[in-house]
């Protein structure tokens, strides 16, 4: 589904289904550039009720505490932009269009994913 709607995406905007870039450009809007993002962010929290109206939504724990969650998204953040992306800018979109930035990206944040794990499930 996610590949189908950045396909779409292209196909119809002409843009890149970056999210990061997406939420970004909603900080400074150019003249007549706002409306589709906040359309495309409204999607994004709207899916999963629309979603949850047809099926039973899995149950979903997070093992971690508050101050854990937030240095994890602010650690999100700041890669997005040193990495000039989000990972469904990257992996989804960049992937497809074999763009070599976007390779050697995915081939990074998969790879720190993978030690991640590996350090917090192993070693510590």
């Amino acid at each position: 589904m996610i590949g189908l709607a950045a396909a779409a995406f292209v196909l119809l905007n002409g843009r890149i289904a970056g999210v990061s870039g997406i939420v970004g450009g909603l900080l400074r809007p150019a003249p007549g550039d706002a409306a589709w993002r906040v359309a495309f962010v409204a999607g994004l929290i709207a899916a999963p009720w629309a979603y949850a109206a047809f099926a039973h939504l899995p149950e979903s724990t997070i093992e971690a505490g508050y101050p854990a969650v937030v240095l994890a998204g602010l650690l999100v953040g700041i890669g997005t932009r040193y990495g000039s992306g989000c990972t469904s800018g990257h992996g989804v979109c960049g992937v497809a269009r074999l763009s070599r930035r976007s390779l050697i990206a995915t081939a990074c944040f998969m790879a720190a994913g993978f030690a991640t794990v590996f350090v917090v499930r192993h070693a510590i």
